[in-house]
């Protein structure tokens, strides 16, 4: 196994309106915190090196709420940016945060992506880091739980040129990772909150009660 220790970015996605939610699912209550600075915690302690918030409906909003618990939770290197077409699917807010990002001349550096409304402990965020650090020189690693994949997605910065070009009619990453199925590694960690995804109250409410919290 060859590990790979390259600089870590993660992208965390929260532009979206959250119509089936009917609030803001970025300021959802989670473990006594917003969901967004949770997420941003999480992703800091787990060992991202920084992390890139990309906005969109509410921008304004949600960058003063993360502004005001920077020093409260020690979220380190964070950056908003403000993705405008946020309206036009979530691919715009991917490459919104990867402009943002640039592209590496490390090989190791790699780029983990995660959706606010899909709350993650620390704990599993760094299981997943570490399968793709010690992943036999894996393009893509995709943790999965009972044979389904879950999230977040790492990706390595050796395929930023491609991922820049992805669009909603090519599916996004879909085309990403089918194109390169024989450099991912799916990798089953055993938990069920890999496939957490608070889209309605319904399922934030059930979350919530698997995490214990509810």
């Amino acid at each position: 196994m060859t590990a790979q220790h390259g600089f870590t970015s993660a992208i965390l996605l929260a532009a979206g309106v959250s119509r089936r939610m009917g609030t803001l699912k970025a300021l959802l209550d989670w473990q006594g915190r917003s969901l967004i600075i949770h997420q941003i915690v999480s992703l800091r302690e787990a060992g991202a090196d920084e992390v890139i918030v990309v906005l969109g409906h509410r921008a304004d909003e949600l960058q003063a709420r993360i502004g005001v618990n920077r020093e409260v939770y020690d979220l380190g290197r964070v950056r908003c940016v403000t993705n405008e077409d946020y309206a036009q699917g979530k691919t715009t807010s991917i490459k919104t945060g990867l402009w943002a990002l640039g592209p590496s001349p490390d090989p190791d550096a790699a780029i983990l992506m995660l959706n606010v409304d899909q709350p993650r402990s620390v704990g599993i965020i760094q299981q997943t880091l570490a399968a793709h650090r010690n992943g036999n020189d894996s393009l893509i690693t995709i943790p999965t739980y009972q044979g389904k994949g879950g999230h977040p997605i790492i990706v390595s910065r050796r395929l930023y040129g491609e991922l820049i070009a992805i669009d909603e009619q090519t599916q996004g990453m879909r085309a990403i990772t089918e194109r390169h199925r024989d450099c991912t590694q799916r990798v089953e960690l055993g938990a069920a909150e890999l496939l957490w995804d608070v889209n309605t109250p319904e399922q934030y409410q059930a979350a919530l009660r698997a995490s214990g919290a509810g």
